[in-house]
Order: structure tokens, then sequence, then C-alpha cells
């Protein structure tokens, strides 16, 4: 090991540090080595601020090469192309645990890039990409109050695993993704299957235990290879102008804060704004320096209302939610459909249920995946009354899918109890809070309104903090005030039985133990209030499918049909869909599932496969197609390969002459199974299935 490595037994693997060997232009970079799993993460900053700028270009990539795990991209270029779902998700993990750690002012552009060099199939890189991130930026020249340190805990048959691999997260009834410093927990990332507040509140503890090690292995590396931070020009507004804003602003602020909507106190702080500007202006300040002097001013006197008087902007206790109205079935034709409203906050949310036909495929480094269930978030401008490109889904919208998918996922039926494929759009119509934790509830909503056997109602919950010296105030159900002047966004989901997500961001440096632990008590009260207000407008997931959706009906067929179900090229299957219209999807253990929206298709189609995959019976009648003629009779076709002779005696109670003068090639017949000879030769009669039923 050379000067530029460090080792540290992490788990059951050890994990390496090291610089100095590769990608040296960057001003911090580091290859983080964990099984046979391979990260490099690099910082760079540009070498000044751009001009006008009033907020910090903090960027990060996270990018999962196919080669790592030696394999060559699908598709037309072979080559990697736009970030997947996941790998944003990865690049939002790192964000949110070192955006907090940089210094207020700092408006210079800063990038990290991480990118996984070599998976092993067991180890998750996301981790090891945050770890990373806090090491070059800490050995780099950049300005940046590390170290912090990364994690995944998991619960598998009551034992807590540190970093545990892909396989045992597959079992795990709880998942925690944590980062934190020697000050606090800084970052939550968690699903669980309804644990309670005190087990998830054990894993953090476990996890953070465990982080020491790490957060001191940092600290070395930094001393054996960091640079000298560099001295950057911090933006920083002039006490003078912020004097002079404060004395102009403060008593319409006070005006201002009384309006009861999201909109109206938004266009009195733009007017005010404006006013500034004019007067401000002339005397040499630009309009982006009064813009942040105005932001200070109101960040202070909302915080100070907060900490000080105890007293929030639109006038509710610390623990008070914004009233609550749910509704279901409110669109005509959709599957399932539900519309939450919180206060300014609006969800609607709309379920789809399709057959296996609609799985995703999600290629990955561990390997190909198929997901059943999917929820979609959507943040259209005008939900906050503003005007923008509408586009793809942006990184935020990915986000909040995910965690709100997440907070569900634990409570969806499996693929045997309910063979559908589930999508659910959340459209967020207004927003002034967590939109995300409105997304949790409409969607359960939504999902039981459209009949899906969800094992419980799940709701959720966004907490705020004012923290100022010794004194923290949690706030539950934040609005976007508070959202933007407060300290930490702390979002639980879960159902009466427990947690079933969480996702924690700061901006402050970290938070104990014992805060975390009476945020997630507070948390599970609100859930309860809001649960109540779900469960009266639907307590239960209706009994009975839209008339809209696809029926899905399970038959069972023996393995040893399948190849002929299919047929050479998959030609039965496909005469099957074509005839009838009806999914049909084939599994390997002799299941076969059949989707229609027309309950005739389906008896259609399910008729079609037990005449191929059905033994041959004596006694029952099939619709045969004739085949070929011959003078002693017609040979008929009534499954696929199985063609049965109708002899010239048996093609009618008269005596027949010619058999082509009673079927022609072609046709379609009603016919009877009459004999099968011992060298399995089917015998078949048109008269006697004509014959009426005694």
């Amino acid at each position: 090991m050379n000067d530029n490595t460090l080792k540290l037994k992490f788990g059951r693997d050890d994990l390496i540090l090291e610089t100095g060997k590769v990608a040296k232009q960057a001003n911090g970079s580091v290859t983080i080595v964990y099984g046979g799993t391979v990260v490099l993460v690099t910082a760079c900053m540009s070498r000044e601020a751009r001009e006008g700028r009033d907020f910090f270009p903090l960027t990060v990539e996270y990018q999962e090469k196919t080669y790592a795990a030696g394999r060559i991209p699908g598709g037309f270029f072979k080559r990697e192309g736009r970030p997947s779902e996941s790998e944003i998700l990865a690049a939002r993990l790192v964000d949110r645990s070192i955006r907090p750690l940089f210094p207020k002012g700092l408006f210079n552009d800063v990038q990290v890039m991480a990118i996984v060099l070599s998976s092993d199939g067991k180890n998750d890189p996301d981790v090891l990409a945050v770890n990373g991130a806090s090491a070059a930026l800490g050995i780099s020249d950049i300005p940046f109050s590390g170290p912090l340190a990364a994690c995944r805990v998991a619960r598998v048959n009551n034992e807590l695993l540190i970093n545990p691999t892909y396989a045992e997260l597959d079992s795990a009834d709880l998942e925690v993704i944590l980062a934190a410093n020697n000050k606090g927990i800084m970052m939550l990332e968690s699903r669980a299957k309804k644990v309670s507040e005190g087990e998830y509140l054990e894993a953090v503890k476990f996890g953070y235990g465990h982080l020491k090690d790490l957060i001191h292995m940092q600290e070395e590396f930094v001393k054996k290879c960091g640079k000298p931070k560099t001295t950057v020009e911090l933006e920083k507004i002039d006490p003078a102008l912020e004097a002079k804003v404060n004395e102009l602003s403060r008593e319409r602020l006070e005006e201002v804060y009384k309006l009861g909507k999201k909109e109206e106190r938004e266009e009195a702080v733009y007017l005010l704004a404006k006013e500034l500007e004019e007067k401000l202006t002339v005397e040499g300040y630009s309009s982006g320096q009064i813009k942040m002097a105005l932001d200070d001013v109101e960040q202070e006197q909302v915080r100070n209302k907060i900490i000080t008087e105890n007293i929030r902007i639109d006038g509710r206790g610390f623990k008070d939610i914004r009233p609550i109205s749910c509704e279901v079935s409110v669109l005509p034709r959709t599957h399932g459909s539900s519309l939450f409203t919180r206060g300014q906050t609006q969800s609607l949310a709309v379920t789809t249920l399709g057959t296996g036909e609609d799985e995703q495929m999600v290629e990955a480094l561990e390997g190909e995946k198929f997901k059943t269930f999917m929820l979609h978030y959507s943040f259209p401008p005008f939900s906050v009354g503003e005007t923008g490109p509408v586009r793809g889904p942006g990184r935020r919208e990915i986000g909040h899918g995910a965690l709100a998918e997440k907070a569900l996922l634990a409570v969806m039926p499996s693929k045997e109890e309910f063979p559908y494929t589930v999508r659910v759009v959340s459209e967020i119509l207004e927003s002034n809070g967590s939109s995300s934790m409105a997304t949790v509830c409409a969607a359960a909503l939504s999902l039981m309104d459209a009949g899906v056997p969800i094992k419980d109602t799940v709701a959720g919950i966004a907490l705020g903090l004012i923290k100022e010296g010794d004194k923290a105030l949690i706030l539950t159900d934040i609005a976007g005030l508070e959202d933007h002047f407060g300290d930490m966004d702390f979002k639980v989901a879960g159902t009466r039985q427990g947690i079933t997500a969480v996702q924690m961001d700061l901006k402050i440096d970290g938070i104990g133990i014992d805060l975390l632990d009476k945020c997630l008590s507070e948390a599970l009260d609100a859930r309860m209030i809001i649960l109540d207000k779900m469960n009266a407008a639907l307590s239960k997931p209706r009994e009975e499918l839209s008339d809209y959706a696809p029926r899905i009906d399970v038959i069972k067929i023996n393995t040893e049909k399948i190849g002929e179900l299919i047929g050479p090229g998959g030609k039965n299957v496909k005469a099957i869909i074509a005839a009838t219209g009806a999914s049909v999807d084939i599994k390997d253990d002799g299941t076969v599932l059949v989707g229609s929206t027309d309950a005739l298709k389906s008896e259609m189609a399910i008729k079609m496969i037990k005449a191929i995959t059905d033994d041959v019976e004596v006694g029952r009648i099939y619709i045969g197609k004739v085949k070929r003629i011959m003078p002693f009779g017609a040979f008929c076709e009534i499954a696929p390969r199985k063609e049965g002779l109708v002899h010239v005696s048996e093609l009618s109670g008269k005596f027949v002459k010619n058999v082509d003068e009673v079927v022609k090639i072609g046709d379609n017949i009603k016919v009877k199974v009459i004999g099968i000879d011992e060298l399995g030769r089917i015998n078949l009669s048109k008269k006697q299935a004509e014959e009426p039923v005694k």
C-alpha cells in the first residue's frame, strides 16, 4: 500500500481509498474500492463565479458503465445514453449528502462526478459514491466542511447488517441509507415493511456507530493527501444594504405574512422587491444583491417569529396539520382515481391496471429485473403559478416519484395475489408544502379505488426544523416558506402498523439521535390524523375492478405443453392473440395469464389455449378445420398439430357419395372425438357432434 492509500475493514470487506494515480487534473480525485466494486469520484470547481449569480451551482453526476459488469450496452448505438432512473437517484443521494457542507456564498461552479468502473454484482456502488465524494472534496482545494461518511443498513431475519449485498436486500424488511458527520445525521433514505419507530431508530444508531471509524479514516486521508484550501471570494451581502432593506421592508413583510394564500404573499413580496430595486439601484446596488438581501431579511423574520414568538407564518400551532380533503372516483373512465388536498398542496392520482406485457424491464449493473408496480410523479409549472418548459421528468420529479413508490411498495400485493401490472401517476395540481407526501396519500386512495388489494392504507407527512443554538423547534406539515427558510425536510410515510419510507435532508451540519427520535414520534402522531381523514373517504380496496380495467384469468397447463402452446416461432400464441385480441402471458411454471377488457374474448382465448394444451378427450366436441379431403373422409385439425379423421360414414346421418358435397377444405365444422386407437390416431364424427343431447 502506497502513501496515497488507506484501508479500513468495514462490514464484511475492506474499504480502500486511493488518490494520485488517475484523474490527476481534477481538483480532487479518489478511487474507492469495496469488494470487487470500484468507483472513481472527482471534484472540480470553476476559478470564478459567474457574474450576477445568486445561488450555489453544484452538479453531481453518477454513471454506471456497463463494462463494469462485463456487458455491452443494448440498443443501436451500443454505448451508454442518458442517465437511468437508478443513476439519477444515486446522484441525488450524493448531492443531498454533501450540499449542506459547502460555505454560504460560494457561487463558483462545483461538479462532482462518480463513475462506476467495476461491479462485483454484490455491493451497491451508490454509498461508495457518497464516501468518495466526501473524500475527493476533502483532499481537494475546494472549500468543504467535511468529512462525512455513508453506509447502508439492512435488517435480515431480525439481524442488522452493514453494507448488505443485493441478495440480502431482497429479503430485508428494513433498509436505511444514512450519511453522517461528527456532529450527527446528515441524510436519510429508507424503505421498510411497516417497522416501528423504535426499530427504525435502532437501525440508524447501528449505522451511525459504524460510520465513526469511516469518518476518522477520511480525516486521516485528508491529512496525508489533502491540498490547502483555496481562498474563494464568498458572496456576502453588504451590511449597509441589508440594513436599508431591513428598514424598508420589515413592516411591509409583517403585513405580507398575514395574507392567507401563498400566491398573495408571493405577489406582495414581488412588488416589494420591485420597489426596493427602484429605490436602491440608484445607489449602485445590483438587482441580484437587493434580492439576496431581501431574502436574508425574510429568512431572519420568519425564523424569528417561530423561534422567539412561537408563531408560524400561517398562524398554525407547531403540530397542526392544514385542512385535508379526500375524494375518490373523480375521473369517469380511469381504472382508479383520487384527489388529495392538504392546504394548498393537491395531488390527483390515477391508477391504471395492465397485463404482464406492461411490466417494465430495468437494466442494472446487477442484472435485468422486472417491475410490476410503477409510480410516476409529475410537477407542471402551473402547480406553483409559474410558466416553464414542459419536457421529460427532471431529477426532482424522479426522486419524488421513487420515494412515493417506495412508501407504497410495502403494502402492494404479490404477483400471485394480483397478477396485474400497476401504474400510478400523481399529477401535482397545486404545491405549497410536501407534494411527495401528498402523492403517497393520493396514490393509496387511487389504488384502493381501482380495487388493488393493498394490505393497508399508507399516509405521509413532512416535518421541518428551526434550530438556533440549543433551541430546536419541529414543525409538522411544513409549508413552502418554512421549507425554504428552515433547516430540515423530514418525510415519513407509513401505515397504522409502522413506517414504510423515510427521507431526510438538512441545510445544517447534522442532527442528533435524540432530535431524530422526537421527529419520528411527531410524524407518527400526524400520520394517524391523516389516515383517519383518508379512511373516511375510502377505508379498504373496492371488491370489484373498474369495468374499463382488463380482466386477467389465470390457468395452469402442463409445463411439457408450453412449447406446443407457443408454437414454432411463436406461431400458435400469436394466432390466439390475433384471433381474440386478448393478451397471453406464459410463465415457466405453466401459469398462463389471459387478459382482456372483454370477457367473451378472454373466454375464447382460454378455449383455444385448452384446445392446444389439453389432452384430446373421447366424447369431447371440438371445432375442427378441414385440412384435407380423401375419398374415404375428411381430415380435420382440432388443435395445432392435432388432426383426426371424420370417416365418410360419420359425416352425415344420410348416405354420402362424395365427401366434398358435405365439407370443403377450410371449413370449420363441429366434430366429436369418438375414439383414439393404440397408435394415437384420432377418430372424429360430424354427425354425432350435431346430434341433440338426450
